[in-house]
């Protein structure tokens, strides 16, 4: 087992307290051996620099990342030259009557009164050091064995660093107090990613790539006064009525990972008061920094920075109007290429000059390719969203069709082989979607190879209302279905869904795989109160039978039938308790249930008797 992050970033940010003299000095010439009361050749310079070489090199900045003491309190970076700079000057100046050294000589040794010397300066009218900070912190990668306690942390850096009993009656306090309530020990060892996340960047921090979206919040924008959205790292649902903003919701999602708006862009809801949009993309080690834009009412534009702490991977939205757009970092970072992002849904069958082939050319250019690549993937991908009553979507030979220059992909169905041009709404969506994360992976790794970096393993797919134009029986496949297209893709691939839905039948479909841990479900609803739009996560529960799920909270229907035997039941139940019912009104409610509701409908029972007690004929 490992100290856990909790308890490596509590020691880590007490340390702000103690002088970078007794964190690094000190303990390089301890754990070295530095002699007491004579001398030696010793070189302070490259031992010190060993040592912050091994403890505070936590990235691949050309800094030092420094938890100590300095004179700007939120400064937690030095640069690479401080042994030899700052910290040489510590010790020959500050702290001189601590050694024995002569300037300029690599001769050094402790001063007898060296641990007084080291209190006068540090613990003077203060409180002594905390020695299990700097024991956490300088065995924070340490692996220990089972059963560990932190007083066995204590005792081994205590060895290991041979302090002193009398060092630890002047200079130091064990403190081990501080931890009663924080988890020392995890399975898994610390995530250093998200420690550096936790403090101010390295000055020469480069962006991290790859990045997902972890948060969006929205204050004074659209149908919301404030709406926070924290995302899964895998699947986020999000459900509700319409005209309450899921597309809304969607399009902001795609202008905080890319910094584009894919179609219309958002406005204030207010115009006298401040509009803001936050967001936090998350890299693969770190959770990433909160974002804040404002509308700039001057000038009507979001004041967007292009500098992004986190660069994001690859995006493919589709979006409930047929189009579509896509977001390649390796294309729109530092490079002077296209940037168009958004295409109609004609422009993704039939190109557009100097951005996209199009489905129709790339289709039959992929199928005559000697590789068949990317073919063979577009065909497997084709294969798992296939529709569940009509077969695997199997591609046939190209043909022509009259007043068309162009050779037409085809489908082999069941009932004969049908040109693309010709099949229903649902076959054409599934077969766009298709193409279009092909198409997207594809471009994204020639484009990497152009540049000699590696493909990312993370990307993002959006689609507003999954169920669009497919029959019941492909809604309850869809999911699932996209859940295994990262795995023909890739294996290394990581995929977050940000998926709306309107339908029952894809929240049942989600019950075999959703996990609390990486996947969410959302539900918008209006506020009765204020007349606002709101956004709730939602416990995702199993409710089985797609009937539970339509009068789940998250459809809120009262039944799970038409809207005539929802009116014609309520009467009925009204009816039942009642006191003294008349019998006209029992007869006349007999009869809306009689035209509503089938005849294996579970309330008859309930009713019929009820009704013949009332002299009711039935």
């Amino acid at each position: 087992m490992y100290l856990s992050f909790e308890c490596i970033l509590f020691a880590t940010k007490r340390l702000k307290v103690i002088h970078p003299f007794v964190g690094i000095t000190f303990l390089s010439c301890k754990k070295n051996g530095l002699p007491v009361g004579s001398s030696i050749e010793y070189s302070m310079d490259n031992y010190t620099k060993a040592f912050m070489e091994e403890n505070q090199k936590i990235s691949d900045s050309e800094y030092y990342f420094h938890p100590f003491k300095t004179n700007t309190t939120s400064k937690f970076w030095v640069k690479s030259n401080y042994p030899s700079t700052g910290l040489q000057s510590v010790n020959t100046r500050t702290f001189q009557k601590c050694f024995i050294h002569k300037r300029g000589s690599k001769i050094w040794g402790w001063s007898n009164a060296y641990i007084r010397s080291i209190a006068e300066i540090e613990i003077d009218n203060k409180a002594k050091i905390s020695l299990i900070d700097l024991a956490i912190w300088t065995m924070k990668y340490k692996k220990w064995k089972k059963n560990t306690t932190l007083e066995d942390v204590l005792d081994q850096f205590i060895r290991d660093y041979n302090i002193t009993k009398e060092e630890q009656e002047i200079l130091f306090s064990d403190d081990i107090e501080q931890y009663v309530d924080i988890e020392i020990f995890h399975n898994e060892q610390f995530n250093i990613g998200n420690f550096i996340n936790s403090f101010q960047p390295a000055p020469d921090a480069k962006p991290e790539h790859e990045g997902t979206l972890s948060y969006l919040e929205l204050t004074n924008v659209g149908p919301t006064d404030k709406l926070q959205l924290h995302l899964a790292s895998r699947v986020n649902i999000i459900t509700g009525d319409n005209g309450l903003g899921k597309t809304f919701l969607m399009d902001c999602s795609w202008w905080a990972l890319t910094g584009t708006w894919a179609e219309s862009e958002a406005r204030p809801k207010y115009m006298d008061k401040q509009a803001k949009i936050g967001f936090v993309i998350a890299g693969k080690s770190s959770n990433g920094e909160k974002t804040i834009i404002d509308y700039d009412f001057k000038n009507l534009v979001w004041k967007r920075n292009t500098k992004q702490p986190t660069i994001p991977g690859l995006i493919v939205y589709a979006r409930v109007d047929g189009s579509y757009a896509v977001w390649d970092p390796s294309r729109h970072y530092g490079s002077n290429l296209n940037t168009i992002t958004t295409f109609s849904g004609l422009q993704v069958w039939n190109g557009l000059d100097g951005s996209i082939e199009g489905l129709i050319r790339d289709w039959v250019r992929w199928q005559s390719a000697p590789l068949k690549y990317p073919f063979e993937i577009f065909i497997k991908v084709l294969e798992i969203l296939s529709p569940p009553d009509m077969g695997i979507l199997k591609p046939g030979e190209p043909i022509r069709v009259p007043g068309d220059t162009r050779e037409i992909p085809t489908i082999i169905h069941p009932y004969g082989v049908v040109p693309i041009t010709n099949s229903s709404a649902g076959i054409k969506r599934i077969i766009t979607l298709a193409y279009l994360v092909v198409w997207a992976w594809h471009e994204h790794k020639v484009m990497a190879e152009f540049r000699r970096i590696k493909p990312d393993s993370r990307i993002v797919i959006m689609i507003d209302e999954i169920e669009a134009h497919l029959h019941p029986k492909w809604q309850r496949d869809i999911l699932p279905a996209l859940m295994e297209v990262q795995n023909i893709l890739s294996s290394q691939l990581e995929i977050q869904f940000v998926l709306s839905t309107h339908s029952p039948l894809v929240l049942a479909s989600a019950e075999t795989f959703f996990k609390e841990d990486v996947d969410k479900l959302f539900h918008m609803k209006l506020s009765t109160v204020e007349q606002n739009a709101l956004l709730e996560e939602m416990d995702f529960i199993r409710y089985g039978q797609v009937n539970s799920w339509l009068t789940s909270p998250i459809f809120n229907l009262q039944h799970a039938r038409s809207k005539e035997a929802e009116v014609a039941i309520e009467e009925a139940k009204k009816l039942q308790l009642a006191d003294n019912p008349l019998q006209c009104d029992v007869e006349k409610v007999h009869m809306k249930l009689l035209k509503s509701l089938a005849q294996s409908d579970s309330f008859w029972p309930r009713w019929t008797y009820f009704a013949e007690e009332h002299g009711v004929k039935i």
